[in-house]
């Protein structure tokens, strides 16, 4: 997608951090028509009183990205006030920190819900409006450098990026017949507020075997990612890779020595098998290859 001017963008997440910065960049520098998705009616307000008076084209849907019905509904309406979704930014994402052992099913719930189901029922609900318009598109699927480097006290979060990074490969190797481009976009330290995820957990996901809303716990989790990259200018990054197609997204290179240590580490278990005697029948009967 070269030419985003006047194309529609739904944005999940988008009443603050990484998805706001996307909203203020694809809305005031590539002059799309912006759709603004968010969980909590307070970001919402905020960011559309942003863009109040501003010679641009926004709108914003309150929106639980893991009810399905909720979706369809989103995106009825969208088509109505602007058309068809052409670029779908599955950004909405939510975290929280502790040791596996002492996580309990809803822990495991509730980030796989969002981080990957939500992603899902963004693909689901745009991805047939997309084909069918015929126009091509494209899709931004925000995982994290997480999705390449494990950290302790974040095995759930990086359970749902890893799966992420997986579903965007295949989604992108998929879609590409219909003209759609799919990006993974993997952050490292970003100043956001995704620090206060907890605020948004249901209470049907209750039972934690971590924190809950606790302002001690928040400002700690803010100074770790304060330092970050700003979220505009991580949009304006994005906007760049969607006009390439890029598959990877990742203006993160502080972060090489650890991707070229797992990456070595794969790649010596690899090797470690090429003599083993059954290799060249599996070649020979599976050919080489092609995606």
């Amino acid at each position: 997608m070269k030419e985003l001017k006047d194309k529609v963008a739904f944005i999940t997440g988008g009443g603050s951090g990484v998805g706001f910065g996307q909203a203020k960049v694809f809305a005031e520098e590539a002059g799309m028509k912006v759709v603004i998705a968010d969980i909590r009616q307070d970001h919402l307000e905020q960011a559309l009183d942003y863009f109040k008076g501003k010679d641009v084209k926004v709108h914003g849907i309150q929106l639980d990205i893991t009810d399905r019905d909720a979706y369809a509904e989103a995106a009825a309406e969208v088509e109505k006030v602007f058309g068809t979704v052409q670029l779908l930014c599955n950004t909405a994402g939510v975290s929280q920190f502790g040791p596996i052992e002492k996580a309990t099913y809803d822990d495991w719930d509730w980030q796989l819900d969002v981080n990957l189901k939500g992603m899902i029922n963004g693909i689901m609900t745009f991805v047939p409006r997309m084909i069918e318009y015929g126009q091509g598109g494209h899709i931004v699927n925000t995982a994290s450098m997480s999705a390449f480097v494990a950290v302790p006290s974040a095995g759930i979060y990086t359970t749902t990026k890893f799966a992420v990074r997986g579903l965007s490969e295949a989604l992108r190797l998929e879609l590409e017949k219909y003209n759609i481009g799919v990006s993974c976009l993997c952050p490292g330290g970003v100043n956001s507020n995704i620090h206060e995820a907890v605020k948004t957990r249901p209470a049907k996901y209750s039972n934690t075997g971590y924190y809950g809303e606790d302002p001690k716990v928040f400002a700690e989790l803010k100074k770790a990612i304060e330092w970050g990259i700003d979220p505009v200018e991580l949009a304006r990054i994005t906007l760049d890779g969607i006009k390439r197609n890029d598959k990877w997204i990742l203006p993160f290179p502080e972060f090489i020595p650890l991707v070229e240590k797992n990456h070595a580490e794969v790649m010596e278990a690899l090797h470690r098998y090429e003599d083993h005697p059954d290799v060249e029948r599996r070649k020979k009967m599976m050919g080489t290859p092609d995606f």
